[in-house]
Order: C-alpha cells, then sequence, then structure tokens
C-alpha cells in the first residue's frame, strides 16, 4: 500500500481552492449588475382594529372613489355604501380634491412643471407621494375595513390620474337631474367655488362644465372601472340599484344596505358629520321627497332656454322641457318608507338633532364650501 505524504493532500486542496475561485469570479463577470445607488424601500402598511385584526392598505388595493357634482346623491351613496360590515367610506376628507387641484395646476404652468422638473420632482415621484398622501387619508381617517372608499364629490374630476396611481380602484359617478341639483344647491346655501347662488342660469351653466368634465373622465377611465349611477334610480329602485353597484365592486350583498338609517353613528357603521348640509337627510331611510322640489322653482325664461344652457340633461337622457319630469314609477319599499316620513314629521327633525347634537352657536359652520379650482402656484 503506497502511503501518501502530506505534501500531496495540500497540493490536492490548494487545486480544489483555485478551481473554485475560478468558477465564481467566471460567473460573477457574466452577471450584469448595475450600480443605481441607495435606494428608498418603503414600510408595510397596515392597521389594527379594534377587533384586533390587521388590515393591510397599500396602492395597489381596490379602493373605491364616489364623486359628483355636489348635492347629487353622492352622501346617500356613501352611506348606503357605509352601512356594508365590509366597506368605510367616512366623512368627506375635503383635501384630498384640494391636493389634486394643486397638482393640476402644476401641470398646467410650463414655469412650475420646470421647477419640480429641475428640483428632482419627476412624475414617478410627484405620483408616489401625492398616492401615498391620499392613501393615509382614506386608510385613517376612519374605521378600518377591508374595503376602503372616498366620496369628496370633486375627486371624480381627476378620476383618470386617480386611476393610474391606484391601479385596481373603481369609481362611482352620481348623475342627478342638474335643475333639482342647481336647486338644492341654491335653496340650501351650498358655497362652490365659481357659482353664483343667486342666478339659476349661471349655477345650471357651471353644472354643466362641472358634469361635462366628470361624465368626460368617466369614459375615459372606461365602463369596467367606472359605473355611473343616477339617484333618480337609486331612489326609486334602492334594491336593484344595490345589487347592480355591489357586484360592480365585487363586495358580496348584504341587506343593511338597504337600511342605512339604522347604522347612524354606530361603531362600524354610518358617520356624519356635524357640519355637512347633508347629513340631516341621510338619517332618514331612502324616500321621494327630493325628487321634484325644483319643479315650478326655476324662472320662466331659464326654464325656456334648459336646452342651450345645460346641454348635459340631453346627453345624460334627461328631457330639458320637460317640467315635472317623470322619473319612473317607486318601488313599494320607497314608498311605504315616504309614507312613513310624512306621517310623523317631527319624529325625524328630533333625530337629526339627537344624533347630529347640533348646537345652536355651531350653525355658521354648517355648510359644503367645494373648491372646483386650487389656489394657482406662486410665481
Amino acid at each position: 500500500m503506497v502511503r501518501v505524504g502530506r505534501h500531496y493532500w495540500k497540493f490536492v486542496l490548494c487545486s480544489v481552492f483555485v478551481v473554485s475561485v475560478f468558477m465564481v469570479l467566471r460567473n460573477v463577470s457574466r452577471c450584469t449588475w448595475v450600480d443605481t445607488g441607495p435606494q428608498m424601500v418603503p414600510n408595510e402598511k397596515y392597521i389594527v382594529g379594534e377587533d384586533q385584526k390587521v388590515y393591510r392598505y397599500h396602492r395597489e388595493m381596490p379602493l373605491i372613489f364616489i364623486g359628483g357634482v355636489p348635492r347629487s346623491g353622492t352622501t346617500l351613496m356613501r352611506a348606503m355604501l357605509d352601512a356594508h360590515p365590509e366597506v368605510r367610506c367616512g366623512q368627506e376628507t375635503r383635501v384630498i380634491p384640494r391636493l389634486l387641484q394643486i397638482r393640476s395646476h402644476w401641470l398646467k404652468s410650463q414655469k412650475e412643471s420646470l421647477r419640480l422638473e429641475e428640483a428632482g420632482l419627476h412624475k414617478d415621484v410627484l405620483d408616489s407621494a401625492i398616492a401615498a398622501f391620499c392613501l393615509e387619508i382614506i386608510a385613517k381617517h376612519g374605521d378600518p375595513a377591508p374595503r376602503l372608499c372616498n366620496k369628496d364629490p370633486l375627486t371624480l374630476k381627476s378620476a383618470s390620474y386617480l386611476s393610474e396611481i391606484f391601479p385596481a380602484s373603481k369609481f362611482i359617478l352620481m348623475v342627478r337631474d342638474g335643475r333639482a341639483t342647481v336647486h338644492s344647491i341654491i335653496s340650501r346655501k351650498v358655497t362652490i367655488t365659481g357659482f353664483d347662488l343667486k342666478s339659476y342660469r349661471q349655477c345650471l351653466t357651471k353644472w354643466n362644465n362641472a358634469i361635462q368634465t366628470m361624465h368626460n373622465q368617466c369614459k375615459d377611465v372606461g365602463s369596467s372601472r367606472c359605473m355611473m349611477v343616477y339617484y333618480e334610480q337609486l331612489v326609486l329602485h334602492p334594491k336593484e340599484s344595490m345589487h347592480k353597484i355591489l357586484e360592480f365592486l365585487d363586495v358580496p350583498w348584504n341587506d343593511s344596505v338597504l337600511h342605512h338609517e339604522e347604522q347612524i353613528n354606530k361603531p362600524g357603521g354610518v358617520s356624519l358629520s356635524k357640519v355637512e348640509r347633508s347629513s340631516d337627510q341621510v338619517i332618514k331611510p331612502v324616500n321621494l321627497e327630493a325628487l321634484s322640489k325644483w319643479v315650478d322653482q326655476i324662472p320662466e325664461d331659464v326654464v325656456k332656454d334648459m336646452p342651450v344652457i345645460a346641454p348635459m340633461l340631453a346627453v345624460l337622457g334627461y328631457d330639458p322641457l320637460a317640467n315635472p319630469p317623470n322619473y319612473g314609477s317607486p318601488d313599494s319599499f320607497v314608498q311605504d318608507n315616504t309614507r312613513r316620513i310624512k306621517a310623523n314629521p317631527r319624529l325625524w327633525e328630533h333625530k337629526a338633532k339627537t344624533l347630529l347634537k347640533r348646537e345652536q352657536s355651531n350653525s355658521e359652520l354648517l355648510g359644503d364650501d367645494f373648491a372646483t379650482e386650487g389656489p394657482a402656484p406662486a410665481a
């Protein structure tokens, strides 16, 4: 038997080491590696609810955005969705549409756009920042829920952009007869930038421009992600309408959406604002009271010129010369609700005062100050 010396084994081990190093270096040289420098890595975001469940939120989650011209039924829509145990919309944030308006002004100003580019605030940086801001507000201004929803009426003027920064989001555009919307704005003294509350003609023109913008945005987003919901049909046929809406949103059916008034200010229910004018209306069940209040309230010269003043009425399927209009026949469920409300008006007045707890001294705070245009960028 031949004895193998110590030097032999040293030679073998050194050879294996050299070959191994050679193979590693050869493979590394084949790899393509680009040094992009240090990178910021976002933390995973989540909220722990009172039920001790972890609710994760991120840009790819299926957010729901509800919008439309103010006084078009957006509050009713969000209240009905808020009654669903899996959905949380909450009160208007007010800051999200203002941020979107500021961004719009940046884009319109060539000087401001150049300044942002020079500062390294490229599109992807701004998009990421705006999305993060909106997401934090939506996620944390109310209770956690599997499906989060935002209702700031004028956000749908930026539906295309929101659909880009939130790729799984869906949109509900509330549509209402512009004559009813404008009458409600004027009679309830809802302040909207650019709307002259002393002129039906001017307000109808402003309504026409606003709904045209949102209608175009909804079409740009596409029917698979943006659904137009007619306020009149939601009120006349709530069960049929809500079935379609929940199916569109991929939310399972729950009868609670037909009884939102039972969930007012309850945990996990419908949170109402003391300073939104529409709050006193949604404490009632779905009813017919507001459908035709505008009839015989608009000046005759405006009624005569309606097709010219508000051409979007016809585009949306309304007869601009019908006065009163025929929106259709209500379900028996809605008729019963309306009869109950008319039979005991004091009961509902008391409920409004109790649930909203409005103090007389705070009456001047009531209002919906909507800015249709944001502040111009500084020169």
